[in-house]
């Protein structure tokens, strides 16, 4: 082993060890290699930064564009309205329907956005048919995966093999190449979910008023401010109450009239506050702070312009990371988090200084017209009420041409999938289906930044030798067992490492060990690639390993054990039908 491989590996073991911690943003583990890389001389400038430039990335960027074309012109939208009508007849139809639904949309667009879009559908349905939502969320999660791995623009991570295997000068992936056997996952996983998942998945029903499923009865109270308090005569952000108690301030009323909490706000003798404190810091109120707590009878009501609203974390917001305390949240939306349902545990006190993670879900009051605004903002999935952004109807049509055109000039070669992408992204544009501001803010920039980064470091496992060394080992223990036994390990290591980490890291990573094993082998390097492209896009494990169902986590109220229960024996199942049916579809 010369010292460059044993940088390269190093860097490699690095890699996946911060990526499974979560010490780091993927994007600043991404530039931590990409940098390392440049200055250890592992790989030269030109190396390094061409995976910034690489086809797949551009046609990342263009799909983003794209699928954002198709929500902002109500082209989902449509199709949910149906669902819906569907509903009020036959919840199970509609149910299967909507699963088959996502699946299709998923297909040729960012599923993410397509499991945004049906969250709040699934929440009504269930509701107005008195079911658990938890019934229907992960199997929502696992239809867009299924849809996903049908097509090569289905989910990034085979756009990603496909470039790799174009950089190494390989014959690209096909559109519909995948979609033989990615026809055959989605008909087994469907089976699976609506008979023996449906048995394995909880059922957790969720208040109809968000207030009273987090119990906020017992955080929310008025206190009246008498002569004795030193709080009067201070402005709010001094009172000692908030500075030692870390009492929250939701409203002052001063004569009747109601006034906003404004952090210079002079309080006075006589107003009365509505705050979010711990019942077991009420005496304190009272005994320390001259604050007297009014019966319940005597509250007043809420005002009519504001509102409780549920809203999730989504998984490319530019929150995460960031404690609400640190994100100035009340300034900088408008609004007051009640609560946070933070993985599996509901928070009601000190959440000002918790670092918000994708699927967190959190409580909010605000008025109405700043919860549009929170609505459109793309940080947040808005849950507990339905809240379509206004559609440019009109366009629909024109926004589902554009797509199709992009699928059918990419499919019959007329130009490489990079530049179709980009055409079609144009178009978006150009047609005004889109605003500039719009698709700029579509594209997922931390994730390209991420891809650069990692695709570098596969340039350096190639350059250095790293990847037929460590496949050398690989053919130690495990090559005389021939390519059929090889397969089945590479596709095993490749669902277990995208359950704890990005799976469009773990493509990067895996996709040119697949080349180096199949050289090594002395067969054709496709069916290994496949592998890798489906297993990397199929964890149904975890709640982190797959962004949609980091989506669903904190809406379903959905322990780690819920996917671990129903999604294993479905990894298992994709493992056997990929071992014994990638072979037959593309040949060694």
């Amino acid at each position: 082993m010369t010292l460059e491989i044993g940088l390269t590996l190093g860097l490699l073991v690095a890699a996946i060890a911060l990526f499974i911690s979560n010490r780091f943003p993927p994007e600043v583990v991404a530039l931590i290699l990409l940098v390392t890389l440049l200055m250890g001389g592992l790989v030269s400038p030109e190396q390094g930064l061409k995976g910034f430039s690489n086809p797949a990335v551009v046609t990342i960027a263009g799909m983003f564009v794209l699928s954002e074309g198709l929500r902002r012109t109500g082209v989902i939208e449509q199709i949910v309205r149906l669902l819906e009508r569907i509903g009020r007849r036959s919840l199970w139809l509609a149910m299967v329907l909507l699963l088959l639904g996502a699946a299709a949309l998923s297909a040729f667009m960012n599923n993410t956005a397509v499991v945004a879009l049906l969250i709040p559908v699934v929440l009504n349905l269930a509701q107005s048919a008195n079911q658990s939502p938890s019934r229907w969320l992960i199997p929502l999660s696992y239809a867009a995966m299924f849809g996903g791995v049908c097509t090569l623009i289905g989910t990034s991570t085979n756009l990603l093999v496909s470039g790799v295997a174009e950089q190494r000068g390989l014959t690209p992936l096909g559109m519909f190449e995948f979609a033989p056997l990615g026809l055959i996952f989605t008909g087994v996983g469907m089976l699976y979910l609506l008979t023996i998942g449906m048995r394995l998945l909880p059922d957790r029903r969720a208040q109809a008023d968000p207030a009273q499923a987090y119990q906020l009865g017992r955080y929310l109270m008025e206190v009246v401010v008498s002569e004795e308090a030193k709080s009067a005569g201070k402005p709010l952000m001094e009172a000692d109450f908030v500075r030692e108690l870390g009492v929250e301030v939701l409203d002052i009323w001063r004569n009747g009239i109601r006034l906003l909490p404004l952090p210079d706000r002079l309080i006075q003798a006589g107003d009365v506050l509505r705050v979010r404190c711990p019942l077991d810091k009420l005496e304190a109120l009272q005994t320390r702070y001259g604050l007297t707590p009014l019966p319940a009878a005597q509250f007043h009501e809420e005002p009519e312009d504001y509102l409780l609203a549920e809203v999730v974390i989504t998984p490319n917001a530019s929150l995460i990371g960031k404690s609400l305390k640190q994100a100035r949240f009340r300034n900088r939306f408008g609004a007051t988090v009640l609560a946070l349902r933070h993985r599996q545990e509901t928070l009601l006190e000190q959440i000002a200084e918790v670092p918000l993670q994708a699927g967190d879900t959190l409580l909010i009051r605000a008025p109405r017209e700043r919860l549009a605004e929170i609505a459109q903002n793309p940080d947040f999935l808005l849950i507990s009420q339905r809240a379509f952004s206004p559609a440019r109807t009109g366009q629909a049509l024109l926004a589902s041409a554009i797509m199709a055109g992009v699928i059918v000039v990419a499919s019959l070669g007329w130009q490489p999938t990079a530049v179709a992408a980009l055409a079609g992204a144009l178009l978006m544009v150009l047609t005004r289906c889109l605003t500039p501001e719009e698709a700029v803010q579509a594209v997922d920039w931390r994730l390209m930044v991420m891809l650069g980064g990692m695709l570098a470091l596969g340039t350096a496992m190639e350059t250095t030798g790293a990847a037929r060394w460590l496949t050398t080992q690989i053919m130690h223990t495990l090559g005389g067992l021939g390519p059929y036994v090889v397969l089945a390990a590479l596709y095993l290591l490749t669902s277990l490492l995208t359950a704890v980490m990005s799976n469009n890291a773990t493509a990067v990573l895996m996709a040119p060990l697949a080349i180096e094993v199949a050289s090594t082998l002395g067969v054709d390097a496709r069916p290994f690639l496949f592998a890798v492209a489906y297993a990397a896009s199929s964890d149904f494990m975890t709640p982190v390993g797959y962004q949609t169902n980091t989506m669903v986590f904190g809406v379903g109220q959905y322990e780690f054990r819920d996917f671990l229960r129903v999604g294993a024996p479905l990894n298992l199942l994709f493992w056997l039908l990929a071992s014994l049916l990638i072979p037959y579809f593309w040949k060694f």
